[in-house]
């Protein structure tokens, strides 16, 4: 495929592919009707036939050229699988498409500071597991770190302090950078307001825009409810200090938080839901105390995350 796409780059060449499309030809008449020189196209159309595109045979004196035109229908049909791919509904463009979207009418907004204070929003979600591991997956860092970021992101830094007054740090990047290469795509700070494990979380957490200003605070309630088949989750979400240059997150909160919520759903549907006494498979006991990699113990919900992930 490279060498047909590099044979059809040329302009002088896609016209010669579209006079034979219409019939074979010889050189000189092909020279004649794309205006060029004789030896010119004589080259194009050897670039042409080495690429599989055309064929030619000697009739005479002369040499007649002709499209072969299943080379075209190959590289058309992995062209539109690839349309296909990126086309297919509620994939990754069409999130795309939905946050350009939200981003410009955001930004429309944002005319002054506190142009978005008192927004909320509110999300629920039925999840498998007894509230307890359900709790777990919302305070211990290790499993925070598996489902607390959008479907493109990942955390590379997390601070949990999971008691009234403790401290929160999320920073993450694109989920496929593993080599640091690109900046920080986003970080946030906060601190944690009420905990009554396996019934109520609550937490302030801001984002900061690039120059180190809180883009808006986050008043984030959480609550669980023991069902038969697992645990209801109601999260409520409350904007306030909102700067004008806050649009782009404010844009992305319902897609995003939604799109973490579902990867929590995901981690828990397949979780081990008995598992809610000794230590997991991250080395976090079910206390909230996490051990990092010298053995060590804190009594903190504290760590740095890229080994987690």
């Amino acid at each position: 495929m490279d060498a047909l796409l590099a044979a059809l780059a040329d302009p002088a060449r896609r016209r010669l592919v579209s006079l034979l499309a219409e019939r074979p030809r010889p050189v000189g008449v092909l020279a004649r009707l794309a205006d060029a020189r004789q030896p010119q196209t004589t080259k194009h159309l050897q670039t042409l036939e080495r690429a599989g595109i055309v064929t030619s045979q000697r009739t005479g004196q002369r040499r007649i050229y002709a499209l072969r035109p299943g080379p075209l229908r190959e590289l058309a049909a992995a062209l539109s699988r690839l349309a296909d791919a990126a086309d297919q509904v509620g994939g990754p463009h069409t999130t795309y498409d939905r946050y350009g979207l939200g981003v410009h009418t955001e930004r429309l907004a944002a005319q002054e500071p506190g142009w978005a204070d008192d927004r909320s929003f509110t999300f629920h979600r039925s999840l498998a597991g007894r509230p307890e591991l359900v709790w777990r997956h919302l305070t211990e860092t290790a499993l925070l770190a598996r489902w607390w970021t959008p479907d493109d992101l990942r955390v590379c830094e997390l601070v949990f302090e999971a008691r009234p007054g403790g401290r929160i740090v999320q920073e993450y990047r694109d989920a496929e950078d593993i080599g640091d290469s690109d900046p920080v795509a986003g970080r946030a700070e906060g601190v944690v307001v009420d905990v009554s494990p396996g019934e109520r979380l609550a937490y302030r957490l801001s984002p900061l825009l690039p120059d180190g200003r809180l883009a808006f605070t986050a008043h984030i309630d959480i609550d669980l409810r023991p069902t038969g088949a697992g645990t209801d989750l109601d999260v409520r979400w409350r904007m306030t200090d909102s700067a004008v240059e806050s649009a782009d997150f404010v844009a992305g909160i319902e897609i995003g938080f939604g799109q973490s919520l579902d990867k929590l759903a995901s981690t828990l549907a397949a979780a081990p839901h008995d598992d809610t006494n000794g230590t997991d498979t991250n080395g976090t006991d079910t206390n909230g105390t996490d051990t990092d990699s010298a053995g060590r113990a804190d009594g903190t919900a504290r760590t740095d995350t890229r080994s987690a992930t």
